[in-house]
């Protein structure tokens, strides 16, 4: 209450002092002029009615304003209705000094709410002074029903007007501006009703001209439906030239507070549908975190075992399209999960954004989805996914390895099984039993010579038996076969060793019997069996297969083969002089005129043979120098694609390291409004984009150096996987930083930060980043906050640092980022709703109940927040309670994360 008052004076010498300026009345009662006898005749009836729409609460009424008034006791009975509150226990006796008592009681308690009544006594209300008695009853109205009017900070008088105003505006032939001849034919009083309530009144029909009509209109509908009693008299507003201000003003107050209640309810349904909107919203954004979480988990749970599966193929060609499918799947299954992730974590930020701009709990998602979990399996997979990489490529080194000793190893087995065809039969023969001493000689001989050529065919076995035991132990898929064939070969050897044996036993036991050997015949077939086997092996060697991966090994290659070649002229004196000692024993022959049988009895080799076999390693060895051409060709492409890829990816590399450093101050460097900030990480962003092709082109050379089985590169420290990986980190980066900046504007939008705002906190927080890489450690954010004029020195500052702490770095991370310190700046100035808000709103809904029925939340909320509410309210329990009534109380808490109040 102010100190100043007004007065308002009646006739009959009673005053009453008030505060508010509506007290003061221009055209009230004078104080020794007579009440206007239209003007009373109308406030008894409207003031009669005004008390008795109270006492009737109580079962109790009044005929006579002035006589019932008198003994007090109705008087305080009203006092008490109206307020709410109790009065002192009236007196009980009939004498006049007992009635002056009980009126100064009700006086008494009318001038403690702040109204001072001057010349007027219990004395004149006991004796029944109408004058004084309609005065003290238009101040209790003033007090209780006129006082407490309040639109855009006007009161009483001119805020009941302004109400009146507002709420007629829209209808014809209305234009309120006063409360005496404004009311005069009714159509105000009708707008009011229609106004709030359509469906009682059809305003169209009513006519100006028809003023009686109108009001006695008004007056029943306001009875029958909304329980204001008819107060006034139709005839005696229009047949009088003023109506009274305060009959007038008395009955539309009672439609005030009519329909203030329905406005109140309004009010508060409008704020509950906003907070369940936005309760709603971040339910939504909830659920599709949940399902993005829940669909990219069970994607790495089900990629994890197929790259975990380390099942090898039989083949290159099935291992090869492992390798194939693995590239598929970088390339094509996996970026767009990278974005999901990405997004992912952008929409987990907005979302904490928004539950913390509107005072809600933080989101957490369900055990197992948080985004640490999603990071922490997404790197599972790319262990696994490294390690499969691994596995392929050292499988198919090893198939290839298998391959070439496979292929290698059947060459050698069937020179080595044609080299033995027949030899067991030849050895088992018993020839010598019946052969002339010559011919002993010569089986003795030739024997010889097929023991040195068998010694010389041992290194071949060992050879066979060595590829074979490399086979098995690199797992080969068909190594069965291979030790079975190798297993005939060496039992087979074993064999022929033990029938040499035996034939050498038995020549040398008939050996001297025989004298003579032609030594020409021996000492070719000694030289011819040598050289047929260098032969042998030199065929060998020049179709030997191989498989080299660099230059150098090629080059070694070439440099063993022109070793090679380097031999072959003493090769040809050593096949010339082979072929001489046939010639000799042709001359000698034909000398002597021997008639030779044609055949050495000494060896199955003829010089035509040897020829043959000459001939031919003569023909190999240029298939052999176009063969390791070739395989030059193919490794100086294979350097060529190594050093194309190294060429791009040094590029790529460094400019990949370069833009992570960038961004990481951009967000710091950035000047300008966020929205500048914006556009500018935008554009950063889209020349980032832009640069995918390069990252495709570097792929494309990838896949040819794996295609070429190239599986290294001593060019450059840049592998693709390091390429892959520093590129999915820089996409992942710019979208943070723009998410930040994102949260920034919802930040500043919702708490109402201007852009100077913002550039200060952002120069302060520029300041004391001393590492320029957007985030603060707690000692350079205690100094910021010293800077600023936070307390921190003494020790109840450093509990009060512990806690700003916990706000700002709730996860123990040990930094501060730019969000959280914009949040701490701005967290509590900022206006949100409240549970307590919205509980009263509930309330008012509910009629001050402390609980709220099914049919009220329909009544009061669209259809869709109506639903929402019931579905989520728990059943009431308490006394009286009807069935089915809803707990709104815990309902509102549960919305901010809070217990019950």
């Amino acid at each position: 209450m102010t100190a100043v008052e007004t007065h308002i004076t009646y006739s009959n010498s009673y005053t009453i002092h008030h505060e508010d300026a509506y007290m003061t009345q221009e055209e009230d009662w004078d104080r020794d002029l007579l009440l206007d006898p239209a003007w009373e005749k109308q406030q008894r009836k409207t003031f009669t009615a005004w008390c008795n729409s109270h006492l009737r609460k109580a079962g109790t009424q009044i005929e006579n304003i002035e006589e019932d008034f008198r003994n007090g006791l109705k008087l305080m009975l009203l006092l008490e209705v109206i307020s709410g509150e109790r009065l002192p226990k009236p007196d009980k006796g009939k004498m006049r000094f007992h009635k002056i008592a009980n009126v100064n009681k009700a006086l008494d308690f009318i001038c403690s709410k702040g109204v001072k009544l001057v010349s007027i006594g219990a004395e004149e209300i006991v004796d029944g002074n109408v004058k004084m008695t309609l005065g003290m009853i238009w101040t209790i109205i003033l007090r209780f029903a006129i006082q407490d009017i309040s639109v855009e900070e006007t009161s009483a008088k001119e805020g009941l007007l302004l109400w009146c105003q507002r709420k007629t505006a829209p209808y014809r032939n209305v234009n309120v501006q006063n409360f005496h001849i404004s009311w005069k034919d009714g159509l105000a009083l009708c707008a009011l009703i229609h106004r709030h309530r359509p469906d009682l009144i059809d305003y169209s029909k009513l006519r100006k001209d028809d003023p009686i009509g109108n009001l006695n209109t008004a007056f029943e509908v306001a009875e029958k439906f909304l329980d204001i009693p008819k107060m006034l008299d139709a005839e005696d507003i229009v047949n009088t030239p003023k109506p009274d201000e305060k009959a007038i003003m008395t009955y539309v107050s009672c439609f005030y507070h009519a329909f203030a209640g329905a406005e109140q309810a309004e009010t508060a349904a409008n704020r509950i549908c906003k907070v369940l909107a936005v309760n709603q919203e971040n339910e939504k954004l909830m659920e599709e975190y949940e399902k993005l979480a829940s669909e990219l988990l069970e994607w790495i749970r089900r990629t994890i075992p197929w790259l975990e599966n380390r099942v090898a193929e039989q083949t290159m060609r099935a291992m090869q399209q492992k390798l194939e499918d693995f590239r598929d799947y970088r390339r094509v299954h996996k970026p767009p999960r990278v974005q999901e992730k990405c997004q992912l974590e952008i929409n987990f930020n907005t979302l904490q954004t928004k539950l913390r701009l509107s005072n809600r709990p933080a989101f957490m998602p369900s055990e197992g989805k948080m985004v640490s979990d999603i990071a922490n399996a997404w790197k599972g997979l790319e262990q696994v996914e490294k390690g499969y990489e691994e596995w392929l490529l050292t499988e198919i080194r090893r198939l290839e390895r298998l391959d070439h000793l496979a292929e290698k190893f059947k060459q050698k087995c069937s020179m080595h099984e044609s080299w033995t065809a027949g030899k067991e039969d030849l050895l088992s023969q018993k020839d010598y039993e019946s052969a002339s001493l010559m011919e002993i000689r010569a089986l003795m001989r030739k024997h010889e010579a097929f023991e040195s050529d068998l010694a010389a065919h041992q290194d071949r076995v060992e050879q066979i038996a060595a590829i074979a035991q490399e086979l098995n132990e690199l797992d080969y898929h068909d190594a069965a076969t291979v030790n079975a064939r190798c297993q005939g070969i060496c039992d087979q050897w074993d064999n022929l060793g033990t029938l040499t044996q035996k034939r050498r036993d038995a020549l040398e036991r008939v050996e001297k019997l025989w004298e003579t050997i032609d030594q020409l015949y021996l000492e070719f077939a000694k030289r011819a069996a040598p050289f047929n086997n260098w032969m042998d092996g030199a065929m060998e060697d020049l179709q030997d297969m191989f498989i080299v991966h660099s230059i150098e090994e090629i080059q070694s290659l070439i440099t063993a083969h022109d070793q090679f070649k380097a031999t072959l002229p003493e090769a040809d004196k050593e096949r010339m002089a082979t072929i001489g000692i046939h010639n000799e024993i042709v001359k000698i022959a034909q000398t002597y005129g021997i008639k030779l049988s044609g055949i050495n009895p000494y060896t199955n080799l003829s010089t035509q043979d040897i020829s043959n076999k000459w001939d031919t390693v003569k023909h190999l060895v240029p298939l052999r120098d176009q063969m390791l051409q070739e395989e030059v060709a193919r490794q100086q492409a294979n350097e060529r694609l190594r050093r194309q890829f190294a060429a791009q990816a040094n590029i790529i590399g460094p400019w990949i390291q370069t833009k992570m450093e960038e961004i990481s101050h951009v967000s710091v460097d950035i000047a300008g409004s966020l929205e500048e900030q914006m556009n500018s990480l935008k554009q950063y962003e889209q020349n980032i984009i832009n640069y995918k092709s390069n990252i495709d082109k570097l792929e494309g050379d990838h896949q040819l150096s794996q295609e070429s089985l190239i599986f290294d590169n001593k060019h450059t420290n840049y592998t693709m996987e390091h390429i892959r990986v520093g590129w999915e980190q820089l996409l992942t980066t710019i979208a943070r930083t723009i998410n930040e900046v994102e949260n920034q504007i919802l930040t500043r939008d919702a708490k109402g930060i201007s852009q100077e705002q913002l550039n200060e906190f952002r120069a302060s927080f520029n300041h004391f980043d001393r590492k320029r890489n957007g985030m603060m450690d707690p000692d350079d954010f205690r100094a910021c906050l010293i800077s600023m004029g936070y307390d921190l020195v003494s020790l109840r500052g450093e509990v009060e640092f512990a806690r700003i702490m916990t706000l700002v770095d709730p996860n123990n991370t040990g930094v501060v980022t730019f969000q959280a310190f914009i949040d701490f700046m701005t967290r509590e100035t900022a206006e949100t709703d409240t549970a307590e808000q919205v509980m009263a709103s509930f309330k008012i809904l509910a009629s001050d109940k402390s609980y709220i029925t099914v049919e009220e939340l329909r009544r009061e909320l669209p259809p869709e927040q109506a639903e929402y509410c019931i579905s989520r309210m728990t059943k009431y329990v308490g006394p009286d309670s009807p069935a089915g009534a809803l707990d709104y109380i815990s309902f509102s808490s549960a919305l901010y994360g809070e217990s019950d109040l």
